[in-house]
């Protein structure tokens, strides 16, 4: 699983992700997966599943099913340390458990820029490049960036 990108952060594993929820064998020479979405309708959950069979196939596995669990819900929580800083490397700044409320679309304080490392950042939209992104900019070095919502 760690072999298995997440399709809109290539850079990060279905494991830093924290979306592979278990798996199982199965005999004679099956496996189970169990898999949470960061949201519900995620679009990406098809490829994370496809993406998934294809390297348990490639790893000589048949009988493969990839199955999906809502509940419990996933939560930014579920991101490795490893992931957040992947993340940050990427570009996208990972997410900062400082919101005045809860939920995906809480107001974020102290949002690092994952380019200079400011704290001087302004959101600009609440939706980025996905719906689970917001989009800032840094107003020290100007750059947009997009960041990871934080959401239990």
């Amino acid at each position: 699983m760690e072999e298995v990108p997440d399709p809109e952060i290539p850079v990060i594993s279905v494991i830093d992700l924290g979306v592979v929820r278990g798996v199982k064998l199965l005999e004679p020479n099956g496996v189970r997966v169990t898999i949470t979405p960061t949201y519900s309708g995620c679009p990406a959950m098809n490829e994370i599943s496809m993406g998934i069979r294809l390297k348990l196939m490639e790893k000589g596995f048949e009988g493969i099913e990839v199955v999906e669990q809502l509940s419990p819900a996933w939560t930014t929580e579920w991101l490795s340390e490893s992931g957040k800083e992947k993340m940050k490397a990427y570009g996208i700044a990972p997410p900062v458990e400082t919101s005045r409320e809860g939920g995906l679309f809480a107001v974020e304080l102290g949002i690092a820029c994952p380019q200079c490392g400011s704290n001087q950042t302004k959101l600009i939209s609440q939706f980025g490049s996905t719906a689970c992104k917001a989009l800032y900019q840094c107003q020290a070095c100007r750059e947009p960036f997009d960041y990871f919502k934080c959401h239990h």
